[in-house]
């Protein structure tokens, strides 16, 4: 396939079921594998875009394998498909192609002339080495969004070093201010539960695409995009920063206690534990009368909320003497009945056990071809004049290979070849 032809015209087939949603009209090629550039690109897929992921013949993203759990078929036998792929790959088609290769490369390359944006999150320069990189892709397709995901960005001293979450997230300052402070039961510095740098990272990638998408829709011209996880777990540590920058005093660990706002953290009833979430005076009055004590709300230490900031540690015991007494359940009852935020510590599975959230539908069941369905936590978004559809599950490695080269115009006896290779 010669990097100047232009693309052939795609054979007759039967027409695939119409893409809706307000992205329906967009296509994405993902170069991008693990986990924050594929969180942008499965959100994309889920606002209707045709996302083409790009996969190593054979093996595939590496998340893959990235297992126990691995779903199970129709028998009760584990598959290849691991949980973790299986969160960040819904609604999206899976081409192998073997980019070390020139004939991989040429395929990417006329994947790239029909693209709306380009997601890759390999080390910085390591695509230009196939002449896959910005500048080559925006050579051939001027309209293309190219958005790069790597660790620490296109320049600087890191610019060169590879980056998972957890580091970023030690190197990010994040560590720094989560978990139970030293000397306490438990203390040391924690990680979030959840990849959380990537998936922010993917996040502000997403942004950042249709931010590109709707200036191209004024001037008709693509963009480049350098985004690098360590600027955005900097740019997310948000008021924790800022309290820095303000006072000039580095913010500890507190456990669960809000910084800035008390009461706020978690407290032991007679029979479990609560998040309390008071936010201002007000509320703050409101749980002193439920817990019939009206006299805390009038004493000058915790009248107000830099008081009961500063005076915390006096506050907290006297709340955590007060819960100690009450049952969950009954205490949960009077403070929602008197406007006070709070809410229970739920288990996962408890989470998707909430009428609220079982009313919303975000948990649901696409049909797998390996499984006969897959679960899946869908996207929290909701529009009312285009609504989301979730139709396609996280494909097989390489289950719309034949499908893709086809639209591109490659005879079968081409395909075949190159499958005969192992190019594809």
């Amino acid at each position: 396939m010669p990097d100047t032809a232009p693309p052939r015209p795609a054979p007759e087939a039967p027409e695939a079921p119409p893409r809706s949603g307000p992205l329906s009209h967009v296509r994405v090629l993902d170069l991008s594998r693990i986990m924050a550039a594929p969180w942008c690109t499965q959100i994309l897929a889920d606002l209707g875009a045709d996302v083409i992921k790009v996969e190593r013949p054979g093996a595939g993203d590496d998340t893959r394998a990235w297992g126990p759990p691995f779903l199970k078929d129709r028998d009760g036998q584990p598959t290849r498909e691991a949980g973790y792929f299986l969160a960040v790959n819904r609604g999206k088609r899976s081409v192998t192609v073997d980019m070390a290769q020139p004939e991989g490369q040429a395929i990417i390359r006329e994947l790239a002339r029909g693209a709306d944006i380009v997601l890759e999150n390999f080390k910085a320069g390591a695509l230009a080495r196939y002449g896959l990189d910005a500048a080559a892709l925006r050579a051939l397709n001027p309209r293309l969004i190219y958005c790069s995901v790597t660790g620490f960005g296109q320049d600087g001293p890191r610019a060169g070093q590879a980056a998972y979450d957890f580091a970023i997230q030690a190197m990010g300052g994040l560590m720094s201010i989560t978990g139970e402070r030293d000397g306490a039961p438990g203390g040391g510095p924690q990680k979030v539960g959840v990849p959380i740098v990537d998936l922010m990272t993917g996040m502000y990638a997403t942004v950042a695409v249709l931010a590109a998408l709707a200036r191209r829709a004024e001037t008709g011209e693509g963009e480049t995009i350098d985004l690098a996880m360590l600027d955005v777990q900097a740019a997310f540590l948000a008021n924790q920063a800022m309290n820095w920058l303000v006072s000039g005093r580095t913010p500890q660990r507190g456990g669960n206690r809000h910084p800035n706002i008390q009461p706020q953290d978690v407290f032991a009833c007679a029979d479990g534990h609560l998040v309390l979430a008071v936010g201002n005076d007000g509320q703050f009055a409101k749980l002193c009368e439920a817990l019939e004590r009206p006299d805390w709300a009038g004493d000058p230490r915790f009248a107000k909320n830099p008081d009961r900031v500063r005076n915390n540690p006096a506050l907290t015991a006297l709340l955590a003497e007060r819960f100690a007494t009450l049952p969950r359940a009954a205490l949960m009852a009077a403070l929602e009945a008197a406007g006070v935020p709070c809410a229970p510590i739920n288990t996962i599975p408890e989470v998707f056990d909430d009428p609220q959230l079982q009313h919303r539908a975000m948990l649901r069941h696409l049909p797998h071809p390996l499984a006969g369905t897959v679960p899946q936590v869908v996207s929290p978004l909701r529009f009312a004049e285009n609504p989301l559809r979730f139709d396609r599950a996280p494909p097989l490695l390489g289950q719309h290979t034949e499908e893709v080269l086809a639209e591109l115009g490659l005879p079968p006896a081409e395909r075949a070849a190159l499958a005969a290779r192992g190019i594809v």
